[in-house]
């Protein structure tokens, strides 16, 4: 890693924010939408994180999801390092036992050649779907032995974005391209820069190895809310200086929606409930309307989900969602603080981000 890997990896809070604000987006398909309305808003969404002032931007994998079009994290990130200039681009991220790790090397490594600098990986170990969908994608049945052979997938991965297996090592001789190879060939002048890697979790599993090999963590507080202190708590303690930080440095992935009408975020999160009804009950689909929501007639069961869900998705107007954002913040002392907006519309997501950072007083473009 360059020596100024750390400074890639620590934003600057801006405008009165108490600690940098970042984009995290499902690529989410509302009902009567499609999948092309979906990745222009995405679009919408990084270039205007980007002229406001928000840190990055990362994308996440999700299969057989059909309000979720982020199947190919790098493909998308590919078109957004095209319509951005400054903001860091990344996957929230990769599920690494998906893939073999020289695949992912050669994507990010392909991702750093199209925009330098300015790339992050980040990797989970789920497999970002059902157990059918994980099999078929990975093209076995023993789906825990990918999950059991993360830190040894991890190794292998670094290796390849830093071309440096040992000698005699069996892949000595295979190098990840575009990488630093190309800087060491006959000619080459090719940057040997790579991506940082963050570990993703939504337990304690990926906290304390990151925290053991000295790597930035990204805690999935949007739908493991219970679990967010104990598993910053526990990656602070377990952590262990590096070569790429000597501090630890963790985010938060927090689902908050900002609207001009506090009825209208409510309206919103209901719909965003919904659509994880029926995900969490073998049923996804494409994100409901907000009148489809609200003509629901949900379950007992489905009630106490919902309020629970809800609990977690700080929502209102652009002063109480500044407020909550605040109070979590101050809570679980996170360095980042990771935004993702669920709605069935792109322009609701897009004017929420447009509000937070008209709350947090961002610059302007």
């Amino acid at each position: 890693m360059a020596a100024d890997a750390a400074e890639e990896i620590r934003g600057t809070a801006q405008g009165n924010a108490p600690v940098p604000l970042s984009v995290l987006d499902l690529v989410t398909v509302g009902a009567g939408r499609t999948a092309t309305e979906a990745l222009r808003t995405g679009v919408d969404i990084a270039r205007l994180a980007e002229n406001r002032g928000f840190h990055r931007y990362w994308v996440a994998e999700h299969h057989s999801m059909p309000g979720v079009a982020s199947s190919s994290p790098a493909v998308i990130l590919a078109h957004l390092a095209a319509h951005t200039e400054r903001i860091r681009l990344g996957s929230g991220g990769v599920m690494l036992p998906n893939h073999a790790p020289l695949v992912i090397a050669e994507q990010f490594g392909t991702l750093e050649a199209m925009a330098p600098g300015r790339v992050d990986l980040g990797l989970g170990r789920a497999p970002g779907t059902d157990g059918a969908t994980a099999a078929a994608l990975r093209r076995t049945d023993r789906l825990n032995e990918g999950a059991d052979d993360f830190p040894q997938q991890l190794a292998e991965l670094i290796r390849f974005l830093d071309d440096d297996f040992p000698d005699g090592h069996p892949y000595g001789r295979i190098h990840a391209v575009p990488g630093p190879v190309q800087a060491t060939s006959p000619g080459g002048v090719q940057s040997t820069h790579r991506p940082p890697v963050w570990l993703l979790g939504s337990s304690g599993f990926s906290a304390r190895l990151a925290g053991t090999l000295g790597l930035p963590f990204a805690f999935a507080h949007h739908f493991s809310a219970q679990n967010t202190v104990p598993a910053l708590d526990l990656y602070r303690d377990s952590f262990r200086p590096s070569a790429v930080l000597d501090t630890p440095y963790a985010l938060i992935g927090v689902s908050a929606l900002a609207t001009d009408d506090e009825k209208e975020a409510r309206r919103q999160v209901l719909a965003a409930a919904l659509n994880m009804v029926r995900l969490r009950t073998g049923r996804p689909g494409l994100v409901p309307t907000p009148e489809e929501a609200e003509a629901y007639d949900f379950s007992p069961m489905e009630e106490e989900f919902v309020r629970s869900w809800n609990a977690n998705v700080v929502h209102g107007t652009a002063d109480e969602v500044r407020s909550g954002l605040d109070d979590l913040q101050k809570r679980t002392g996170a360095d980042e603080l990771m935004i993702t907006a669920n709605a069935h519309g792109g322009d609701v997501r897009l004017r929420s981000y447009e509000l937070i950072a008209d709350a947090y007083g961002l610059p302007a473009a």
